[in-house]
């Protein structure tokens, strides 16, 4: 058990270097896919370590080997569309893949004991869920005020531009344009 728990936090430690490394790389396609393709590679290997295993620790490791594959493939995902909606669906699969890791650990767990784990379990994705939401909620509110500021001085600066005439007037109203991305 200490062998698996040791070899998934070295594979934690490597997806984590690797998903910065993608971060510097712009998350552009080729990254994404190469993430991806990593994440399976782990997955697979994480799961052969498993296999070893026997009982609720075989669930738990093989739970834990999926929420790493999760975690891995959303973070890209979510850098790759690098939007409110792609990062708040990551969490929301993180939240997913880390509460079945807490219900397989739970079900080694009998009585009164199963049932608070699992109410536990239940409370923190809930929770994390919410997080992802009001986050979300609150990216989409920024990106409004912000596009309606951004049309307000550009309509404050094509004001400006009526006290020009001819090709002065198509200059400045061009370069209000260039400038509040119109």
């Amino acid at each position: 058990m200490k062998n698996t728990h040791r070899f998934l936090l070295t594979l934690v430690s490597a997806t984590l270097v690797s998903g910065s490394a993608c971060a510097a790389d712009s998350a552009n396609k080729a990254s994404y896919d190469a993430a991806k393709d990593a994440a399976e590679a782990n997955y697979k290997a994480a799961k052969a370590q498993c296999k070893s295993l026997a009982g609720n620790e075989e669930d738990v490791c093989l739970a834990q080997a999926k929420a790493a594959r999760v975690h891995d493939v959303s973070s890209a995902e979510a850098q790759y569309k690098n939007t409110p909606q792609a990062r708040a669906s990551a969490r929301k699969d993180i939240a997913d893949a880390d509460y079945d890791v807490n219900k397989a650990k739970c079900n080694s767990l009998a009585g009164n004991d199963k049932d608070v784990c699992i109410k536990q379990a239940k409370a923190t994705k809930t929770s994390q869920i919410a997080d992802a939401k009001s986050t979300e909620k609150a990216s989409e509110a920024r990106a409004d005020a912000n596009d309606a500021k951004r049309d307000a001085d550009y309509a404050v600066e094509k004001e400006k531009c009526d006290s020009f005439s001819g090709q002065a007037k198509d200059d400045c109203i061009a370069n209000a344009k260039a400038r509040y991305g119109k």
